[in-house]
């Protein structure tokens, strides 16, 4: 976002602090905020009626969620922190009129939602098109950074976690990661996961 723009933008709000695990947003609710992140770091997600769950996004200090709410619709998906964070809350009405008077801000919202579009087609594209294996590589290239000549995944995951992201089971998971493991592809040390080498297509 435009860092010009901000403080005029957080002048609207208040900030709210969330402790750890607390829903901020819960999928179909009809609320009139755009909340954005001061610190710490949250969870966007989906769940089924009869309880699964898909983890849509990882989102940090500096990024926003909710602008959908200016159509005046419901809440596409859920939100928890996954840390203890605080957030600029800034009402619907707002949000509405600083958009429209400020286009630089206005076009760096429109890019933002082209950017989570690719990202959420991405995902489609893998659940219709990757075995479990696929996913969860893709999952493991996505997340690491490079450091010291390694591939790092610096989030510490469960295989619940990216169970969650790619929409499958834990079981299924794990026999990947064990799978990657005794190939000596990925070593796994309880917080971080390091790439050791180049991941195969297919195991």
């Amino acid at each position: 976002m435009p860092e010009d723009s901000l403080p005029a933008l957080f002048a609207y709000a208040g900030v709210t602090a969330f402790p750890k695990n607390t829903v901020i947003i819960n999928e179909g609710d009809h609320t009139n905020q755009v909340y954005f992140i001061r610190s710490g770091r949250v969870k966007v997600f989906l769940r089924s009626v009869d309880g699964k769950k898909v983890d849509i996004n990882v989102l940090e200090a500096g990024d926003c969620f909710g602008e959908m709410v200016i159509d005046g619709g419901s809440r596409s998906a859920s939100v928890v922190s996954m840390v203890a964070s605080q957030l600029s809350i800034i009402p619907q009405s707002a949000f509405k009129d600083f958009v429209a008077r400020k286009p630089e801000f206005a076009l760096q919202i429109i890019l933002k939602l082209i950017l989570r579009t690719r990202e959420l087609l991405n995902n489609v594209k893998s659940l219709a098109l990757l075995d479990v294996y696929g996913r969860v590589v893709r999952t493991l290239l996505e997340l690491a950074t490079r450091e010291s000549g390694r591939l790092i995944v610096k989030e510490k995951l469960s295989a619940q976690d990216i169970a969650h992201r790619i929409g499958t089971s834990r079981e299924s998971v794990s026999r990947v990661l064990r799978d990657l493991i005794r190939g000596g592809y990925i070593l796994m040390d309880g917080k971080n996961i390091t790439i050791i080498k180049e991941l195969p297509e297919y195991l």
